[in-house]
């Protein structure tokens, strides 16, 4: 199949930035006309149907994306391009990540994946970088929702590009989520979800296994795993994470009592949230999480509920192609 190396492929999620996308999308469409970047688009309807036109563009040879939205375009549109990867491997073809660009123009409540490329959300600064060309490689980690603790045989996979978490992290995604679905919106979302989880969240047990050692057993409150480092509006809990280093970074958070994570909350957006003593932190190629009690934690990635524990996240061996200033 030929390669379309030169065009773009933009798919646009209409209901992203508290409907800001159509608007600011059409300021983009001119940018890139004056810039003469070619393109072509499709506008999502509907959960998940971002990562089917990326799974269709890359069948009809592109290789370059654009996610128009937040991280959870970004992440939809990832998941199309992997799942393409794989299947035509299982095929036959031989199809590598560092074929593909994936670059973004940030109209979401939530952005934080660009943070950590140092790009600005403002249109008409992404849209030069695109026409410039501005990119690096970073990594890309494999998520795998497993059968059992015991059978690492996987019941779903999916892609992660900046953050996950497990436990509080990932009730948090789940209700900001629901509250989006239901017509809410705003930066204060998730905020005003972990004020309601901080009251109910009740803690369970884990054993967590690094490239096959046993690190953790027992009581936790919530596990970040980044290759990003800015998470929920700007949070750091994997602050020291790097991109491109072939590693994932992991903070394990026991469980605190309410009033000393209210003394030490401050440090998750300061750059600090590693100095807490207590915090069990790696750095690993592969990372897996299995229940030590009756309670099954939801997993998320890049603020997307894909499933619940056991769960094993593996940094692949390729890099994609990152729009990064």
């Amino acid at each position: 199949m030929e390669h379309i190396d030169n065009k773009w492929f933009a798919v646009v999620n209409p209901h992203a930035g508290s409907g800001r996308t159509v608007s600011e999308w059409k300021k983009a469409e001119t940018l890139l006309a004056d810039r003469n970047v070619e393109y072509e688009c499709g506008m999502t309807d509907c959960k998940f149907h971002a990562t089917e036109m990326a799974f269709g563009a890359a069948g009809r040879g592109f290789r370059r994306f654009i996610a128009v939205g937040g991280d959870g375009t970004v992440h939809e549109v990832l998941d199309g391009i992997m799942h393409y990867i794989s299947d035509s491997r299982l095929k036959g073809s031989v199809v590598s990540l560092s074929e593909f660009t994936l670059a973004v123009i940030p109209i979401g409540s939530g952005n934080d994946w660009i943070k950590s490329h140092n790009i600005r959300q403002d249109t008409e600064t992404v849209v030069d970088l695109i026409a410039d060309e501005s990119f690096s490689v970073q990594d890309v980690v494999k998520v795998s929702i497993l059968r059992s603790a015991e059978d690492d045989a996987p019941v779903r996979c999916s892609y992660m590009i900046n953050v996950g978490g497990i436990g509080f992290d990932a009730r948090i995604c789940e209700r900001v989520n629901a509250c989006k679905d239901r017509g809410q919106s705003g930066r204060m979302l998730y905020v005003k979800s972990l004020l309601y989880f901080l009251m109910r969240y009740r803690n369970s047990s884990i054993e967590v296994f690094c490239d096959g050692e046993k690190v953790y057993s027992g009581v936790y409150m919530s596990v970040a795993f980044g290759l990003g480092r800015y998470s929920g509006g700007g949070m750091r809990q994997t602050p020291d994470a790097v991109l491109d280093d072939g590693l994932l970074d992991m903070t394990i958070i026991p469980a605190f009592p309410l009033l000393r994570i209210a003394r030490e909350a401050y440090k998750l957006f300061n750059g600090r949230f590693l100095s807490i003593k207590e915090l069990v932190v790696r750095k690993a190629k592969s990372i897996k999480v299995v229940p030590a009690s009756d309670v099954s934690e939801l997993v998320e990635v890049d603020g997307e509920v894909i499933g619940c524990v056991p769960v094993q996240f593996d940094v692949l061996e390729d890099r994609i192609n990152v729009l990064h200033n």
